[in-house]
């Protein structure tokens, strides 16, 4: 059945391998090209503290459209199962735990640290990157240096104290959503 399926795909271009099997078809309409025209956004939560931390992450990724969140760290794994993520979010959003948010950057995703120290660039003014990945340290303490200097991009939000782990989340994707089109390619995707 499935190599029925397969004989149907149309192929991108022409095969110029000597196999014909049927599962070296690619499953891309012809003329599709292989990294989609679509911005999208995937978080990273470094070392989060708690469950109620991370589903309420999880919550905010469900109103904002976010595709994945990765979260390394043992402390969220040693807790509780989620109490905050209260619309299940986390059976439609893959959460994903790793070793090191360096070797999960989905293709075409621009690392962005959340963190407010010297240097970064306020949020107001910060043009988002069409497809972006971004990594929020604890609410109990910092992203070290070593992933900041990884990301292209560190941005703060500007307020007069701390704000929790979730609303920093909700705040960036919020500004994200809120300019629209007004990302490094503009209308080119969607």
């Amino acid at each position: 059945m499935l190599a029925k399926a397969i004989a149907q795909t149309p192929l991108i271009c022409e095969q110029t391998t000597a196999t014909h099997s049927p599962y070296n078809r690619a499953f891309f309409l012809k003329g599709a090209s292989l990294v989609a025209d679509k911005r999208y956004s995937c978080i990273g939560l470094y070392n989060p503290k708690s469950p109620e931390n991370v589903g309420s992450v999880m919550r905010a990724a469900g109103c904002y459209g976010v595709a994945s969140v990765f979260y390394t760290g043992k402390r969220y794994e040693r807790a509780a199962d989620f109490v905050t993520d209260t619309k299940r979010v986390h059976y439609d959003i893959p959460l994903i735990g790793i070793d090191d948010l360096k070797k999960i950057l989905p293709l075409g995703c621009v690392p962005v640290a959340v963190e407010l120290v010297d240097g970064a660039r306020a949020l107001p003014e910060y043009t988002h990157p069409d497809r972006a990945l971004y990594i929020f340290g604890p609410e109990d303490g910092s992203l070290d240096q070593e992933i900041r200097d990884w990301c292209e991009d560190v941005v703060y939000i500007p307020t007069t104290g701390c704000m929790n782990l979730a609303a920093t989340v909700n705040v960036v994707l919020y500004d994200r959503m809120a300019k629209g089109l007004n990302t490094r390619s503009g209308p080119k995707f969607r």
